[in-house]
Formats: structure tokens, sequence, C-alpha cells
């Protein structure tokens, strides 16, 4: 098997595993059940909250010691916070130690960035494409299997709620001891790069003077400076003063705010919408949600190909993100339980497209060597964003899970009435060919 390949597969099984966690389709059932003392208000305002401001935290520091420490101890951090996660999830019952829970459910969050980008240190650029298609596909793999797992042990009355964090704490173990086999990263994006000789020399030769054993010194050397911050300056700086890149990253944060404020709190609203099912189908609208997001992925990937002009791109996303808003507002707006599933599952096969499609926008006006900072940063954007969504919608105005769930579905009309906005003004701003219109206009 080539190296390339081999290492792929290693951090493969490591994401397939580490995403079979049958218990958080349920997790809200779980909390809100006998096995602890909470109340619904509690667990939206005093809980969840805590697990979006520590991802948001976190991240920042996370991105800058994953490149320090050479992506493997982040990884194996992944996992270790996972055994303490479900462990504390299964044998504490406090509110305060819930709320410990979700702080290190946000360095179990934030540490995922080492999982994607440490491949990209481990093999030839050349093989990019593919070892990024392996690793997301594993780890959608792993959240098809986790929902069809936890749908048949609760319809097959093997297990409850509780009982599904056996098998997540069982998987966290595993993957934690599989990331200790991980091979070693010897170099890293910034504070451990291969120095070129010509940075590093202190002196050098004069031309047709190879034979001669004095070496002439630089005449004044520059005093050092510190590499690995000058060059996150830089890659940051050469990236965000590209137009393009500045327009679909804010999508991309946008969008990704908005649709982890959707998963995050759909559990609660549909606890509002059937407050004692006689039988949950989390987990079965888990797996199609996955299938059909990996699937729509796959397309958007196939349509866009660096094709479609940038005003199109665009007018796809007004369109679909409308549509999303129109799907949340099916979430939140009716009473039958399965119109509100139906509408969730849409929600993400349309994010699954967006989201592709922002990131090849993205990614098409880059060099290589910056594409994880940019997306790094994006992240921390749309993290900051979601808080900023949490204390507005959830600890500001404190809405019922219903008014929540509306004001989510206009942002995302919201967002699409924004951008297409854009594309008029930019349309009647700068009417030159489109492969010159923005990036033209902003020089």
């Amino acid at each position: 098997m080539k190296e390339w390949l081999k290492i792929s597969c290693l951090l493969c099984v490591f994401g397939f595993v580490r995403e079979i966690r049958p218990s958080e389709p349920y997790v809200t059932e779980y909390l809100l059940g006998p096995w602890r003392n909470i109340t619904s208000d509690q667990l939206t305002q005093d809980v969840y909250p805590v697990g979006t401001y520590s991802h948001m935290v976190q991240l920042v520091f996370v991105f800058l010691i994953t490149d320090f420490l050479r992506y493997k101890p982040l990884i194996i951090t992944i996992g270790a916070t996972g055994v303490i996660i479900w462990s504390m999830l299964i044998w504490t019952t406090s509110l305060l130690s819930l709320q410990i829970v979700e702080f290190f459910y946000g360095t179990y969050m934030a540490a995922e960035v080492a999982y994607y980008t440490y491949i990209y240190a481990k093999v030839d650029k050349k093989y990019y494409p593919r070892v990024t298609s392996h690793t997301r596909a594993a780890m959608f793999a792993g959240k098809l299997v986790s929902g069809i797992t936890s749908q048949l042990m609760l319809y097959l009355d093997l297990m409850n709620y509780k009982q599904l964090n056996y098998i997540t704490l069982g998987t966290q173990i595993i993957a934690m001891l599989w990331a200790f086999g991980l091979p070693k990263v010897h170099k890293s994006l910034y504070f451990h790069r291969e120095q070129i000789a010509t940075d590093i020399d202190q002196q050098t030769q004069l031309p047709g003077e190879d034979n001669l054993d004095v070496a002439v010194p630089h005449p004044k050397a520059p005093p050092k400076k510190p590499r690995a911050l000058v060059l996150i300056w830089d890659h940051t700086r050469t990236a965000y003063t590209n137009p393009r890149v500045v327009q679909w990253s804010l999508w991309y944060a946008i969008g990704l705010a908005g649709y982890l404020q959707v998963t995050y709190y759909m559990q609660v609203l549909w606890k509002v919408i059937e407050p004692e099912p006689l039988i949950a189908w989390n987990g079965a609208v888990d797996a199609v949600l996955t299938a059909l997001a990996a699937l729509s992925a796959l397309a958007a990937g196939y349509l866009h190909t660096g094709r479609l002009k940038p005003r199109t791109s665009l007018l796809i996303m007004v369109f679909l993100s409308a549509l999303e808003g129109g799907c949340v507002l099916i979430c939140c707006w009716t009473k039958d339980i399965y119109w509100s599933y139906a509408g969730f599952i849409a929600f993400g096969g349309l994010y699954g497209f967006t989201i592709t499609l922002a990131s090849a926008e993205v990614a098409r006006h880059l060099e290589d060597d910056i594409f994880g900072l940019v997306f790094g940063f994006n992240t921390l954007v749309a993290l900051i964003f979601q808080s900023g969504l949490t204390m507005i919608f959830v600890s500001g105005f404190k809405l019922d899970p219903v008014g929540q769930f509306t004001a989510y579905a206009f942002y995302f009309i919201g967002v699409g009435v924004l951008y297409l906005i854009s594309v008029l003004v930019e349309w009647l701003w700068c009417p030159a060919p489109e492969s010159e219109t923005l990036e033209n206009s902003l020089e």
C-alpha cells in the first residue's frame, strides 16, 4: 500500500470511530429524562450556551497550538476529551457537572481542526483532493452508522437513552487509543517549517569564487523576527485582500453559524412539539440527513468544477439560502413531528450543497498553502456569529424554542436577501464581463 494511502486510512479509521456517537441524537431526551433533575429552560439557557462560547474561545488557541504541537497531540486530545465528556454524562447528575461537560465539548469540537489538517502535513499536495474526500467520507460514514445504531437500539427496545452513552464512551476510548498509533508529523505550516538554505545562511559566496575558503558575510543581517506569526499575518493579508475570498468566506461563516445553531437546539424544539413520543425517530432522521448531506456535497462538487461564474454561484446561494429558511419555518411552525423531521432533513441536504459550493469558491481563489488558515479563521468567525445568535435570542430575549427557530429561519432568508442585493449592486456598479467584475472593481 502506498504511504499516503496508508496514512489516509489510519486517519479515516479514527474519524469513523469517533463519529459513532449513538447517544447524540437523543442527548436532549436523556438530559430531560428521569436520570437528571433539570428543566428545559435550564438546559437551553444555562447548559447549551456554555458549549457554544467554549468552542468559540478555544478555537483561537487550538489552531495555533495544533500547528505548534504538530497535530497528533491534539488528535489524541479529541479522544481523551470524548472519554471525559461521556464518562461525566453517565456518572454525574448536577447542573454544574453538565456545564463542565459543555466546556469539554467545546474542546472536543475545537480540536477537530487537527483532524482536518493533519493529513495535509503528511502527504504530498497532489493527493490533497483524494485525502480530503477520504476523511470527509469517513466522518459521514461514522455518523450514518451512529444514527442507524441508535434508532435500532431504541426501536428493538435493547437500550434506553442513558445506555446509548455506554456505546459512545466505548467508541471514544477506541478512538483515543487509535490516535496514539498515528504517525508523527515532523513539520508543520508555521512553527516547524523546513528551512530554506537562503533563508538561514548567515554568509554568502561571491559568484565565481567557489574555490575560495573565505565567505563574504551579509552586509547587514536583519534582526530575527517571529517567523511563524509574520507568516500567519502575511497569509491572512494575502487571502483577505481578495474580494472574492471575503465575499464567499462571509457567506461560509454566516451559513455555518446558522446551521450550528439550528442543529444544536433542534432536539429541544422536537420536545416541545412532541413532549412524550412513543418512540423518537431522531436517530433515523440523523442517518437520513447525513446520507442526504453527503450526496448533496458530492453533487455540489460535481456540478461546480470551477466553471460556474461568480454571479451565477451567488444567485444559486441566494435561492438556496431562502429555501433553507423555509425549511426551518416548516420545522417550527408545524404541530406534526414528522413534518418537522422532514423540514430538518431537507434543511440538512440544502446545507450540505451550499457549504460545499461556498468552500469550493473560497478554495479556488486561494493558494494551497493558506487553505487551512483561511478555513480555520472562517470557522472562528462562524462561531462568533453563532455566539451572537445565542446571546441575542437564547440568553437575551429568552425566546421559546418556536420563537428561536422562527428567528433562525428569517436569519437565513435575510442572508439570501442581502446577497441578492450585493449581486444587483455589483451588476449595476460593474457591468463588465464577470471574470473582471469584483476583482477589478476593488483593485
